[in-house]
């Protein structure tokens, strides 16, 4: 059993579950960091293990360009080649298409793009998505699919939604057949686009169903629409996505979007906010976040966050960690990524908790009471 749903919390559809995988479980609701890659930016990997991660993301694209899958490959695979011994999900490049406009064209086939890096030319097809990602043996592979931003017509989301499932068909047959080929152990998740227009949010995640992948995902969301509609659409979704089968919301990170979306079915998470953010500077705490290079905390001899525990706060002031980050200490970025991924690490294990004692509303309800300031009622 790759999934085991352990508990659904009363009066929402928050759930506590647990993925197997060859390189060991991991406890959902879960946190993601994202290694695109194949390193989370400034921290170690046992730093990582360190704040109760057993899940990391990288990316299909990236890994591809450079080193090179058949390179990682050659090394073992990636999870000898990065020194990571847990469970490794893949993105498969299908947001590297609506991010990189300028540098790519798209087609029914797939996805012809100049790199980054050098503007090299590169073609991703649905089967190559599987292919390197196998080359580079990651637990759990992404299919490749194309996303839309906000706002969009009706005309585009239509467009890429039908692309997306041909593509999801193709990404299935490929990997079951290098499944029943090679004895593949790793698993493969379907995305679902349609853009905010509920009708084709519907189509796309109920054909997908039908496609029986291993786990879901929401993709295509987190590139600007408003919140209501987000949660519209993820609520959507994990309303017809399988019970017994892993939900992912593709991107999402701010700790408020995080919660409301687990409150909405979701079990695991990705976003760079942590790590983008603690390398400039902002912080998480229970009481919001911190800009903790602005001037106020230049006398400041207290930790970031007084209820935490993590490295950061234990052995660190504000003072100090003001005077790194001005000075361009790299150390100043390392300790504010590695407190604010405990921060997000202990979110999700805290809504965990909750589900599995049937209190996640209240929990909900308490932490937001303190992370905006607001009088509990």
């Amino acid at each position: 059993m790759f999934f085991q749903l352990i508990r659904t919390d009363s009066g929402t559809r928050a759930r506590a579950g647990l993925i197997r995988t060859g390189h060991g479980d991991v406890e959902t609701p879960v946190f993601m960091p994202v290694g695109t890659q194949g390193t989370v930016k400034s921290v170690s990997p046992q730093e990582i293990e360190t704040l109760g991660s057993r899940l990391l993301l990288a990316n299909t694209y990236h890994l591809y360009l450079r080193p090179g899958e058949a390179l990682v490959a050659e090394a073992g695979g990636l999870h000898r080649f990065i020194g990571w011994p847990y469970p490794i999900l893949t993105d498969s490049g299908g947001f590297q298409v609506f991010s990189l406009a300028e540098l790519r064209t798209v087609n029914d086939d797939g996805v012809t793009f100049r790199s980054h890096l050098d503007g090299s030319r590169h073609r991703f097809t649905p089967e190559k998505a599987v292919d390197i990602q196998t080359a580079l043996g990651s637990d759990i592979q992404m299919v490749l699919d194309e996303c839309v931003g906000f706002p969009a017509d009706e005309k585009t989301v239509i467009k890429a939604h039908e692309r997306t499932l041909r593509w999801a068909q193709r990404c299935r047959s490929r990997f079951l057949d290098v499944r029943e080929t090679m004895g593949w152990p790793g698993t493969q998740f379907g995305i679902a686009q349609g853009g905010v227009i509920p009708a084709i949010r519907k189509e796309s995640a109920s054909r997908l169903v039908d496609m029986d992948f291993d786990g879901y995902a929401v993709g295509g969301l987190a590139v600007g629409e408003p919140g209501a509609m987000r949660a519209e659409m993820t609520e959507l979704c994990t309303g017809i996505f399988p019970q017994n089968k892993p939900r992912y919301l593709m991107g999402v990170g701010k700790p408020e979007d995080i919660i409301e979306a687990i409150g909405l079915g979701i079990d695991m998470f990705d976003c760079v906010i942590p790590t983008r953010n603690g390398r400039n500077g902002t912080v998480y705490t229970a009481t919001g976040k911190l800009i903790i290079k602005n001037k106020t905390f230049e006398r400041d001899f207290g930790p970031i966050d007084p209820g935490c525990g993590c490295y950061t706060c234990l052995h660190f002031t504000r003072a100090y960690m003001r005077h790194l980050l001005h000075s361009g200490e790299m150390l100043g970025q390392r300790l504010a990524t590695i407190h604010n991924l405990y921060f997000f690490m202990r979110l999700v294990r805290e809504a965990r908790e909750a589900v599995l004692q049937s209190r996640f509303s209240a929990w909900k309800n308490a932490f937001f009471d303190v992370y905006y300031g607001r009088d509990p009622q």
